[in-house]
């Protein structure tokens, strides 16, 4: 982040978004349980900060939070793993700092560049569309629900 935020190495990105994501559940009881409609709430608070007339230099801590708890919804929803990117790597400089999150099918995506985008941009650049529209992700499997023990059909069953 430009402020001289500390981005966490990959092994910490987990953690940094837990941390984000407790602290703000905590406080404010959102949803932030790790799941694709979880990031609908992220957008909107990110509007928050925007309306509020935030600078960016003073929200970088909260919007890595944000970035880290979207690379996490990737990770667990969509099946990439957090990657640390050498100093030469030639994403390292677009991306802006030297994390990504890698998808199954090899490629690499910026949430944390992308969460500053919906703050410096606006709604056109969701969070949640964001992750819908990804290439490379594995299909987002439906919740299973108990089935009823009478024998009635219902679709997840």
């Amino acid at each position: 982040m430009d402020s001289g935020e500390q981005v966490p190495r990959a092994t910490g990105m987990r953690r940094c978004a837990a941390e984000f994501a407790d602290g703000v559940t905590a406080r404010t009881r959102l949803p932030l349980d790790y799941g694709v409609a979880s990031l609908g709430v992220v957008d909107r608070i990110i509007d928050g900060l925007r309306r509020g007339g935030a600078r960016r230099q003073d929200v970088d801590g909260p919007l890595l939070g944000l970035g880290a708890y979207v690379g996490e919804v990737l990770v667990r929803q969509a099946g990439a793993e957090w990657v640390d990117l050498a100093p030469n790597h030639p994403l390292r400089p677009v991306f802006g700092h030297p994390v990504a999150v890698r998808m199954p099918d090899g490629r690499l995506w910026n949430p944390l560049g992308r969460t500053v985008n919906r703050f410096e941009i606006g709604p056109q650049e969701s969070l949640r569309t964001y992750f819908l529209t990804l290439h490379g992700r594995r299909p987002v499997r439906p919740v299973r629900r108990d089935c009823p023990s009478d024998g009635r059909a219902t679709s997840l069953c």
